[in-house]
């Protein structure tokens, strides 16, 4: 699975950006996730989408609850990022990354457990 991610840019503070990653082959039976990484500091997971049932399960960051949301069109094998009310902290490179369905709660949270990554977008939020 090839994935692109899209949509960084930069925007002030208490703002929203939609971050898009395609996927070159299907994500229906992926956990997806997005992740970032601030200069100078380690990758931190953000948010995460894990097939479950007929729907998913969806995880966040304590940093960003609330405030963001994560979705996915499988007819289009992408998966979204809404960031809304922006915070110059959450400046940052994004990632997505997909991985296994069966990756658990405790797990999913953590890069290494994805097997595949996108190029990351930039996200610059002014104060």
């Amino acid at each position: 699975v090839q994935l692109q991610a899209s949509g960084g840019g930069l925007v002030q503070a208490g703002g929203s950006l939609r971050l898009s990653c395609a996927a070159s082959g299907r994500i229906n039976r992926h956990t997806m996730a997005w992740f970032r990484q601030a200069p100078g500091k380690e990758r931190e997971f953000v948010s995460a989408f894990r097939p479950s049932g007929g729907g998913g399960m969806t995880y966040f960051a304590d940093s960003v609850k609330g405030r963001f949301t994560i979705s996915r069109d499988n007819a289009e094998n992408t998966v979204y990022l809404q960031m809304n009310s922006l915070k110059p902290e959450d400046t940052a490179v994004y990632y997505c990354a997909a991985g296994s369905e069966r990756l658990i709660a405790s797990t999913l949270k953590r890069a290494g457990a994805y097997d595949y990554w996108g190029q990351g977008t930039l996200v610059t939020v002014s104060s």
